[in-house]
């Protein structure tokens, strides 16, 4: 799934690269970019759907990229740029490489400045450093450390922090009404919350909807009684920031000295962790 979802997100950013433009159709050179650069792309789709994705694997193309960009050096067109702006693409989906993605595309603007993609490139960049951010937030929160503490109010206006449920086992759950796959776990964070909450285990919910009134409805029809976060401002939400959240349900189960214990349970494998978690005690 993973792979497969690298070759639609790559196809996707070269649908943008080689849709026609006015002035490619009708110059010979521009046409000759594009046509060599569908021929690349093709074989690179090729070895992606093969789950191939590390560098080592297309030293052949990496170095197709670059005896193009020296074909066509001198030109400033579109589809000679979106030659370099694929290549810096090819760093950052495949090989997950941020730094050699930003040093590309930071070429990509100053070589390529009134094209296209070069104009969009300070987007890119800030895009980039953003995710450089969440991804040095994502690497201090492991198995083992402590789960930094925050000190906010929660839906109703009361005080909300990981530190108040020190001495209990609790489940940091960043989830949405809107997300597919938090509805379907519910069922089981219900289930665990009744089953163990009376011996010591809580939850703090961080919601990242937009629509306090359904949020409030959905909650109250679910049956859901522990404290909840609430800013209204979706995949910006402050704590979703804060704690590097790109994808939801996103879960942290902490033990009863506010360490993560383990990430990302699904279905019985939180109600064990739990449970093992309180015969420690």
């Amino acid at each position: 799934m993973k792979t497969r979802l690298l070759v639609l997100s790559i196809i996707s950013a070269l649908l943008f690269c080689l849709s026609p433009s006015p002035r490619a159709e009708d110059e010979k050179k521009e046409s000759e970019a594009k046509t060599q650069l569908e021929t690349l792309v093709g074989k690179i789709q090729a070895k992606l759907s093969e789950k191939k994705h590390t560098e080592a694997d297309f030293t052949d193309e990496l170095k197709q990229f670059d005896l193009l960009l020296d074909q066509h050096k001198g030109e400033q067109t579109d589809d000679v740029a979106q030659i370099l702006f694929m290549k810096a693409m090819l760093y950052l989906q495949a090989f997950d490489d941020t730094a050699k993605t930003t040093e590309l595309i930071k070429k990509l603007k100053t070589d390529f400045p009134e094209t296209t993609q070069g104009k969009k490139a300070d987007n890119i960049l800030a895009q980039l450093e953003k995710q450089g951010k969440m991804k040095d937030v994502q690497g201090k929160l492991v198995v083992g450390n402590a789960f930094p503490d925050f000190n906010e109010k929660d839906l109703e206006g009361k005080p909300l922090s990981v530190g108040n449920y020190k001495g209990k086992v609790v489940l940091v759950d960043f989830w949405a009404t809107w997300c597919g796959p938090c509805v379907a776990e519910l069922p089981n964070v219900l289930e665990t919350y009744k089953k163990y909450h009376s011996k010591g285990f809580d939850i703090v919910g961080i919601s990242l909807d937009h629509d306090k009134d359904a949020l409030t409805n959905f909650i109250k029809k679910k049956g859901m009684p522990w404290q909840q976060y609430f800013d209204g401002k979706g995949w910006e939400s402050k704590l979703a920031g804060a704690y590097g959240v790109n994808s939801i349900p996103a879960t942290y189960l902490l033990d009863t000295e506010g360490k993560i214990a383990a990430k990302d349970l699904r279905g019985d494998a939180l109600a064990e962790e739990v449970g093992k978690l309180l015969s420690k005690q």
